[in-house]
Protein backbone atom coordinates (compact mmCIF):
# COMPACT_ATOMS: atom_id res chain seq x y z
CA UNK A 1 0.00 0.00 0.00
CA UNK A 2 1.42 3.43 -0.86
CA UNK A 3 1.70 5.70 1.96
CA UNK A 4 -0.34 8.55 2.10
CA UNK A 5 1.39 12.29 1.91
CA UNK A 6 1.11 13.76 5.20
CA UNK A 7 -0.49 16.97 5.46
CA UNK A 8 1.72 20.11 5.13
CA UNK A 9 1.19 22.24 8.31
CA UNK A 10 -0.30 25.12 8.06
CA UNK A 11 2.09 27.62 9.93
CA UNK A 12 6.14 26.58 9.95
CA UNK A 13 7.60 27.57 12.65
CA UNK A 14 9.87 30.22 11.65
CA UNK A 15 12.45 27.49 10.51
CA UNK A 16 15.72 26.33 12.07
CA UNK A 17 15.32 28.73 14.48
CA UNK A 18 11.47 29.13 15.37
CA UNK A 19 11.39 25.46 15.80
CA UNK A 20 13.83 24.85 18.85
CA UNK A 21 11.77 27.61 20.51
CA UNK A 22 8.42 26.22 19.70
CA UNK A 23 9.37 22.68 20.74
CA UNK A 24 10.99 24.20 24.28
CA UNK A 25 7.35 26.38 24.77
CA UNK A 26 5.76 22.76 23.89
CA UNK A 27 7.95 21.00 26.23
CA UNK A 28 6.85 24.08 28.87
CA UNK A 29 3.07 23.47 27.65
CA UNK A 30 2.59 19.68 28.18
CA UNK A 31 4.97 19.32 31.45
CA UNK A 32 2.57 21.58 33.04
CA UNK A 33 -0.26 19.63 32.04
CA UNK A 34 0.66 16.36 32.63
CA UNK A 35 2.18 17.48 35.98
CA UNK A 36 -1.43 18.54 37.16
CA UNK A 37 -2.86 15.30 35.70
CA UNK A 38 -0.81 13.33 37.66
CA UNK A 39 -0.39 15.10 40.67
CA UNK A 40 -3.85 15.48 40.94
CA UNK A 41 -4.64 11.25 40.26
CA UNK A 42 -2.06 10.02 42.18
CA UNK A 43 -1.72 11.74 45.33
CA UNK A 44 -3.79 14.82 45.82
CA UNK A 45 -7.21 13.03 44.66
CA UNK A 46 -6.69 9.46 46.97
CA UNK A 47 -5.47 11.50 49.62
CA UNK A 48 -9.02 13.72 49.82
CA UNK A 49 -10.92 10.80 48.79
CA UNK A 50 -9.88 8.74 51.26
CA UNK A 51 -9.97 11.80 54.07
CA UNK A 52 -13.69 11.51 53.46
CA UNK A 53 -14.43 7.99 54.18
CA UNK A 54 -11.09 5.54 54.66
CA UNK A 55 -13.48 2.09 54.30
CA UNK A 56 -14.69 2.76 51.17
CA UNK A 57 -11.23 4.52 49.69
CA UNK A 58 -11.49 2.08 45.98
CA UNK A 59 -15.11 2.89 45.35
CA UNK A 60 -15.09 6.48 46.17
CA UNK A 61 -11.87 7.32 43.99
CA UNK A 62 -13.26 4.89 41.28
CA UNK A 63 -16.83 7.14 41.23
CA UNK A 64 -14.98 10.17 41.10
CA UNK A 65 -12.02 9.35 38.75
CA UNK A 66 -14.99 7.53 36.42
CA UNK A 67 -17.29 10.34 36.28
CA UNK A 68 -14.42 12.59 35.53
CA UNK A 69 -13.41 10.33 32.55
CA UNK A 70 -16.88 10.95 30.79
CA UNK A 71 -15.58 14.78 30.57
CA UNK A 72 -12.75 14.47 29.79
CA UNK A 73 -13.47 11.76 26.71
CA UNK A 74 -16.21 14.51 25.70
CA UNK A 75 -14.61 17.93 26.01
CA UNK A 76 -11.45 16.70 23.88
CA UNK A 77 -12.88 15.88 20.41
CA UNK A 78 -15.05 19.09 21.70
CA UNK A 79 -11.99 21.98 22.14
CA UNK A 80 -10.66 20.47 18.43
CA UNK A 81 -13.70 21.45 17.10
CA UNK A 82 -13.82 25.08 18.66
CA UNK A 83 -9.71 25.29 18.18
CA UNK A 84 -10.35 24.05 14.16
CA UNK A 85 -13.03 26.71 13.88
CA UNK A 86 -11.92 29.79 15.55
CA UNK A 87 -11.05 32.25 13.23
CA UNK A 88 -9.86 35.83 16.09
CA UNK A 89 -7.22 38.36 15.91
CA UNK A 90 -5.40 36.14 18.63
CA UNK A 91 -5.46 33.33 16.65
CA UNK A 92 -7.77 30.04 16.91
CA UNK A 93 -5.27 27.80 19.33
CA UNK A 94 -4.17 30.54 21.82
CA UNK A 95 -7.56 31.42 23.47
CA UNK A 96 -8.59 27.79 23.76
CA UNK A 97 -5.74 27.37 25.22
CA UNK A 98 -5.34 30.31 27.82
CA UNK A 99 -8.96 30.33 28.63
CA UNK A 100 -9.02 26.25 29.32
CA UNK A 101 -5.71 26.76 31.55
CA UNK A 102 -7.49 29.62 33.86
CA UNK A 103 -10.77 27.87 33.96
CA UNK A 104 -9.08 24.87 35.38
CA UNK A 105 -7.24 26.58 37.82
CA UNK A 106 -11.20 27.80 38.60
CA UNK A 107 -12.11 24.30 39.22
CA UNK A 108 -9.22 22.81 41.08
CA UNK A 109 -10.08 25.63 43.96
CA UNK A 110 -13.07 24.18 44.17
CA UNK A 111 -11.76 20.79 44.77
CA UNK A 112 -9.33 22.21 47.40
CA UNK A 113 -11.78 23.54 49.31
CA UNK A 114 -14.20 20.69 48.56
CA UNK A 115 -16.06 19.59 51.69
CA UNK A 116 -18.00 16.87 50.44
CA UNK A 117 -17.20 14.05 47.60
CA UNK A 118 -19.81 15.46 45.33
CA UNK A 119 -18.22 18.85 45.16
CA UNK A 120 -14.53 17.01 44.65
CA UNK A 121 -16.65 15.17 42.04
CA UNK A 122 -18.07 18.35 40.09
CA UNK A 123 -14.83 19.96 40.58
CA UNK A 124 -12.49 17.64 39.26
CA UNK A 125 -14.92 16.82 36.33
CA UNK A 126 -15.22 20.54 35.37
CA UNK A 127 -11.56 20.42 35.78
CA UNK A 128 -11.05 17.55 33.81
CA UNK A 129 -12.76 19.28 30.86
CA UNK A 130 -11.40 22.63 30.75
CA UNK A 131 -7.40 20.60 30.81
CA UNK A 132 -9.03 18.65 27.88
CA UNK A 133 -9.61 22.28 25.96
CA UNK A 134 -6.23 23.27 26.60
CA UNK A 135 -4.90 19.76 25.63
CA UNK A 136 -6.80 19.94 22.29
CA UNK A 137 -5.41 23.07 21.37
CA UNK A 138 -1.92 22.75 22.40
CA UNK A 139 -1.45 19.27 20.87
CA UNK A 140 -2.97 20.54 17.08
CA UNK A 141 0.19 22.66 17.26
CA UNK A 142 1.82 19.88 15.98
CA UNK A 143 0.70 19.51 12.38
CA UNK A 144 -0.16 23.03 12.18
CA UNK A 145 3.64 24.20 12.45
CA UNK A 146 5.38 21.07 12.60
CA UNK A 147 7.17 19.64 9.48
CA UNK A 148 6.62 15.77 8.78
CA UNK A 149 9.88 14.87 8.57
CA UNK A 150 10.55 16.14 11.94
CA UNK A 151 7.47 15.03 13.31
CA UNK A 152 9.84 12.61 15.43
CA UNK A 153 11.15 14.72 17.25
CA UNK A 154 8.72 16.84 18.51
CA UNK A 155 6.81 13.24 19.67
CA UNK A 156 10.44 12.71 21.34
CA UNK A 157 9.85 16.24 23.01
CA UNK A 158 6.01 15.22 23.60
CA UNK A 159 7.24 11.93 25.27
CA UNK A 160 9.54 14.01 27.39
CA UNK A 161 7.53 16.31 28.75
CA UNK A 162 5.14 14.51 29.72
CA UNK A 163 7.60 11.73 31.75
CA UNK A 164 9.33 14.98 33.11
CA UNK A 165 5.81 16.54 33.92
CA UNK A 166 4.89 12.95 35.93
CA UNK A 167 7.72 13.40 38.42
CA UNK A 168 7.31 17.18 38.29
CA UNK A 169 3.41 16.58 39.54
CA UNK A 170 4.18 13.61 41.72
CA UNK A 171 6.89 15.60 44.09
CA UNK A 172 4.98 18.49 43.98
CA UNK A 173 2.07 16.80 45.34
CA UNK A 174 3.47 14.91 47.58
CA UNK A 175 4.72 17.79 49.71
CA UNK A 176 1.22 19.05 49.73
CA UNK A 177 -0.13 16.28 51.10
CA UNK A 178 -1.06 18.33 54.28
CA UNK A 179 -2.51 21.71 52.46
CA UNK A 180 -4.23 20.12 49.55
CA UNK A 181 -5.79 23.91 48.32
CA UNK A 182 -2.36 25.14 48.55
CA UNK A 183 -1.49 21.95 46.04
CA UNK A 184 -4.78 22.15 43.83
CA UNK A 185 -3.79 25.83 43.06
CA UNK A 186 0.01 25.67 42.36
CA UNK A 187 -1.23 22.88 39.63
CA UNK A 188 -3.37 25.31 38.03
CA UNK A 189 -1.58 27.87 38.14
CA UNK A 190 1.19 26.32 36.43
CA UNK A 191 -0.95 25.58 34.24
CA UNK A 192 -2.12 29.00 33.29
CA UNK A 193 1.38 30.26 33.36
CA UNK A 194 2.52 27.88 30.55
CA UNK A 195 -0.36 28.93 28.85
CA UNK A 196 0.42 32.66 28.76
CA UNK A 197 3.91 31.92 27.69
CA UNK A 198 2.88 29.46 24.63
CA UNK A 199 0.54 31.94 23.45
CA UNK A 200 2.60 35.31 24.28
CA UNK A 201 5.83 33.45 22.55
CA UNK A 202 5.11 31.23 19.46
CA UNK A 203 2.90 32.73 16.40
CA UNK A 204 -0.63 31.26 16.52
CA UNK A 205 -1.97 32.69 12.67
CA UNK A 206 -4.58 35.27 13.14
CA UNK A 207 -7.97 34.26 11.23
CA UNK A 208 -6.94 36.91 8.85
CA UNK A 209 -3.77 34.55 8.07
CA UNK A 210 -5.89 30.95 7.79
CA UNK A 211 -8.34 30.17 5.05
CA UNK A 212 -12.19 30.38 6.09
CA UNK A 213 -13.72 27.84 8.10
CA UNK A 214 -16.18 25.48 6.35
CA UNK A 215 -19.61 26.03 6.90
CA UNK A 216 -20.90 24.04 10.21
CA UNK A 217 -23.51 22.81 8.28
CA UNK A 218 -26.50 20.12 9.62
CA UNK A 219 -26.31 21.66 13.28
CA UNK A 220 -25.44 19.93 16.28
CA UNK A 221 -26.16 16.65 14.96
CA UNK A 222 -23.59 16.82 12.82
CA UNK A 223 -20.82 18.12 14.33
CA UNK A 224 -21.32 15.24 17.32
CA UNK A 225 -21.43 12.37 14.31
CA UNK A 226 -18.19 14.67 12.66
CA UNK A 227 -16.11 13.50 16.16
CA UNK A 228 -16.15 10.13 15.16
CA UNK A 229 -15.33 10.47 11.30
CA UNK A 230 -12.07 10.11 11.33
CA UNK A 231 -12.67 6.79 12.75
CA UNK A 232 -13.58 5.79 9.21
CA UNK A 233 -9.63 5.86 8.27
CA UNK A 234 -8.51 2.49 9.07
CA UNK A 235 -5.06 3.51 9.73
CA UNK A 236 -6.47 6.44 12.09
CA UNK A 237 -8.52 3.68 14.00
CA UNK A 238 -5.70 1.45 14.65
CA UNK A 239 -3.53 3.96 15.83
CA UNK A 240 -6.20 5.29 18.28
CA UNK A 241 -6.10 1.24 19.62
CA UNK A 242 -2.68 0.90 20.15
CA UNK A 243 -2.34 4.13 22.10
CA UNK A 244 -5.65 3.34 24.57
CA UNK A 245 -3.87 0.19 25.41
CA UNK A 246 -0.20 0.49 25.58
CA UNK A 247 -2.08 3.48 27.87
CA UNK A 248 -4.52 1.95 29.92
CA UNK A 249 -1.58 -0.54 30.82
CA UNK A 250 0.89 1.82 31.91
CA UNK A 251 -1.64 3.88 33.72
CA UNK A 252 -4.04 1.24 34.66
CA UNK A 253 -0.74 0.92 37.98
CA UNK A 254 0.73 4.15 37.87
CA UNK A 255 -2.63 5.77 38.27
CA UNK A 256 -3.52 3.56 41.76
CA UNK A 257 0.15 3.72 43.27
CA UNK A 258 -0.76 5.13 45.97
CA UNK A 259 -3.23 2.34 46.89
CA UNK A 260 -1.19 -0.48 45.72
CA UNK A 261 2.05 0.52 47.86
CA UNK A 262 0.04 1.06 50.70
CA UNK A 263 -1.83 -2.52 50.61
CA UNK A 264 -0.11 -4.37 48.22
CA UNK A 265 3.58 -3.91 48.34
CA UNK A 266 6.29 -4.65 51.23
CA UNK A 267 7.77 -0.89 51.85
CA UNK A 268 10.88 -0.82 53.84
CA UNK A 269 9.92 0.35 57.45
CA UNK A 270 9.41 4.24 58.04
CA UNK A 271 8.49 4.57 54.15
CA UNK A 272 5.30 6.22 53.64
CA UNK A 273 3.31 5.16 49.94
CA UNK A 274 3.33 8.90 49.13
CA UNK A 275 7.11 9.35 49.89
CA UNK A 276 7.90 6.14 47.48
CA UNK A 277 5.79 7.43 44.87
CA UNK A 278 8.03 10.50 43.63
CA UNK A 279 11.21 7.51 44.25
CA UNK A 280 9.49 5.16 41.40
CA UNK A 281 8.52 8.15 39.33
CA UNK A 282 11.97 9.33 39.00
CA UNK A 283 13.17 6.15 38.64
CA UNK A 284 10.66 5.57 35.71
CA UNK A 285 11.36 9.43 34.12
CA UNK A 286 14.86 8.53 33.90
CA UNK A 287 14.79 5.93 31.94
CA UNK A 288 11.77 7.21 29.54
CA UNK A 289 13.55 10.39 28.97
CA UNK A 290 16.77 8.41 28.18
CA UNK A 291 15.18 6.10 25.56
CA UNK A 292 12.91 8.89 23.99
CA UNK A 293 15.63 11.04 23.39
CA UNK A 294 17.24 8.68 21.64
CA UNK A 295 14.62 6.86 19.72
CA UNK A 296 12.83 10.10 18.72
CA UNK A 297 15.49 11.43 16.13
CA UNK A 298 16.56 8.18 15.13
CA UNK A 299 12.54 6.85 14.18
CA UNK A 300 13.32 10.26 11.69
CA UNK A 301 16.53 9.44 10.46
CA UNK A 302 15.59 6.13 9.51
CA UNK A 303 11.92 6.71 8.69
CA UNK A 304 10.67 3.89 10.54
CA UNK A 305 7.82 4.26 13.44
CA UNK A 306 5.66 1.47 13.88
CA UNK A 307 9.06 -1.40 14.83
CA UNK A 308 9.38 0.99 18.08
CA UNK A 309 5.71 1.05 19.00
CA UNK A 310 5.60 -2.92 18.84
CA UNK A 311 9.23 -3.52 20.82
CA UNK A 312 8.49 -0.94 23.42
CA UNK A 313 5.10 -2.61 24.06
CA UNK A 314 5.96 -6.36 24.98
CA UNK A 315 8.87 -4.80 26.74
CA UNK A 316 6.15 -3.24 28.94
CA UNK A 317 4.52 -6.13 29.17
CA UNK A 318 7.58 -8.09 30.89
CA UNK A 319 7.98 -5.14 33.32
CA UNK A 320 4.56 -4.69 34.43
CA UNK A 321 4.30 -8.68 35.61
CA UNK A 322 7.50 -8.52 37.81
CA UNK A 323 5.67 -6.84 41.18
CA UNK A 324 3.63 -10.22 40.60
CA UNK A 325 6.42 -12.27 41.13
CA UNK A 326 8.69 -9.90 43.50
CA UNK A 327 5.55 -7.94 45.23
CA UNK A 328 8.15 -5.61 47.20
CA UNK A 329 9.77 -2.10 46.63
CA UNK A 330 12.57 -3.78 44.63
CA UNK A 331 9.95 -5.34 41.95
CA UNK A 332 8.25 -1.86 41.77
CA UNK A 333 11.75 -0.29 40.94
CA UNK A 334 12.25 -2.73 37.89
CA UNK A 335 8.69 -2.07 36.75
CA UNK A 336 9.40 1.38 37.14
CA UNK A 337 12.62 1.31 35.08
CA UNK A 338 12.14 -1.45 32.44
CA UNK A 339 8.60 0.18 32.19
CA UNK A 340 10.23 3.68 31.39
CA UNK A 341 12.31 2.87 29.17
CA UNK A 342 9.68 0.57 27.11
CA UNK A 343 7.17 4.15 27.30
CA UNK A 344 10.14 6.33 26.33
CA UNK A 345 10.51 4.12 23.34
CA UNK A 346 6.35 3.87 22.59
CA UNK A 347 6.23 8.02 22.91
CA UNK A 348 9.21 8.70 20.49
CA UNK A 349 7.44 6.97 18.14
CA UNK A 350 3.78 7.31 18.93
CA UNK A 351 2.89 10.82 18.50
CA UNK A 352 4.69 10.89 15.08
CA UNK A 353 2.72 7.87 13.98
CA UNK A 354 -1.02 9.69 14.22
CA UNK A 355 0.00 12.74 13.23
CA UNK A 356 0.98 11.15 10.20
CA UNK A 357 -2.51 9.10 9.86
CA UNK A 358 -4.72 12.23 9.69
CA UNK A 359 -7.21 12.25 7.51
CA UNK A 360 -7.75 15.48 7.08
CA UNK A 361 -5.52 19.05 7.68
CA UNK A 362 -8.38 21.69 8.48
CA UNK A 363 -10.07 18.97 11.10
CA UNK A 364 -6.10 18.30 12.80
CA UNK A 365 -7.44 19.36 16.15
CA UNK A 366 -10.82 17.53 15.92
CA UNK A 367 -9.12 14.68 14.97
CA UNK A 368 -6.35 14.87 17.49
CA UNK A 369 -8.69 15.69 19.96
CA UNK A 370 -10.18 12.18 18.90
CA UNK A 371 -6.99 10.62 19.62
CA UNK A 372 -6.35 12.57 22.54
CA UNK A 373 -9.26 10.26 24.29
CA UNK A 374 -6.80 7.41 23.80
CA UNK A 375 -4.14 9.46 25.37
CA UNK A 376 -5.88 11.25 27.97
CA UNK A 377 -9.01 8.75 28.66
CA UNK A 378 -6.94 5.76 30.19
CA UNK A 379 -5.06 8.17 32.36
CA UNK A 380 -8.31 9.69 33.96
CA UNK A 381 -10.06 6.26 33.83
CA UNK A 382 -7.57 3.75 35.30
CA UNK A 383 -8.13 4.76 38.94
CA UNK A 384 -11.96 3.23 38.03
CA UNK A 385 -10.66 0.37 36.09
CA UNK A 386 -8.33 -0.60 38.85
CA UNK A 387 -10.86 -0.02 41.09
CA UNK A 388 -13.30 -2.37 39.75
CA UNK A 389 -10.75 -5.00 39.27
CA UNK A 390 -9.25 -4.99 43.11
CA UNK A 391 -13.03 -5.39 44.34
CA UNK A 392 -14.16 -7.45 41.73
CA UNK A 393 -11.33 -9.96 41.63
CA UNK A 394 -10.35 -9.30 45.09
CA UNK A 395 -6.34 -8.38 44.89
CA UNK A 396 -3.93 -5.72 43.73
CA UNK A 397 -1.77 -8.46 41.80
CA UNK A 398 -4.58 -8.93 38.96
CA UNK A 399 -3.90 -5.21 38.04
CA UNK A 400 -0.19 -6.04 36.88
CA UNK A 401 -1.60 -9.38 35.31
CA UNK A 402 -4.14 -7.15 32.89
CA UNK A 403 -1.88 -4.20 32.67
CA UNK A 404 0.63 -6.55 30.99
CA UNK A 405 -1.94 -8.21 28.81
CA UNK A 406 -3.27 -4.21 27.54
CA UNK A 407 -0.06 -3.71 26.25
CA UNK A 408 0.82 -6.59 24.41
CA UNK A 409 -2.80 -5.86 22.91
CA UNK A 410 -1.50 -2.25 21.78
CA UNK A 411 1.55 -3.57 20.15
CA UNK A 412 -0.23 -6.11 18.14
CA UNK A 413 -2.47 -2.97 17.59
CA UNK A 414 0.05 -0.78 15.41
CA UNK A 415 0.93 -3.60 13.07
CA UNK A 416 -2.42 -3.05 11.48
CA UNK A 417 -1.21 0.88 10.70
CA UNK A 418 -0.23 0.05 7.05
CA UNK A 419 0.24 3.84 6.15
CA UNK A 420 2.92 4.30 8.44
CA UNK A 421 6.15 2.64 8.58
Amino acid sequence: MTAPAAPAPLERTGGRRGLPRFLGLFVVGNLALYAMYLGVVSILLPVQVEAFDPANKEINLAVVTGTSAVFATLFNPIGGVLSDRTRSRWGRRNPWMIGGALAALAFLGLMGFASALWILVVGWCAAQAMGNVYQAAITATVPDRVPAERRGSASAVMGIAQSVGMVAGSIVAARFVGDLELGYLLFGAALVVAAVLFASLTHDPRGDELPAAEPAGGGLAAQLKGFGSALKSRDFTWAFTSRAFMMMGFFLIMGYQAYILADYIELPDGLAPTDAIPMLVIANTVLTVICTSIIGPISDRIAKRRPFVLIAGVIAAAATVVPVLVPTLTGMFVWAAIGGAAFGVFMAADHAIVTLVLPKQEDAARDLGVLNIANAGPQIIAPFVAGTIVVSLGGYMYLFVIGAVFSLIGALAITRVKGVA
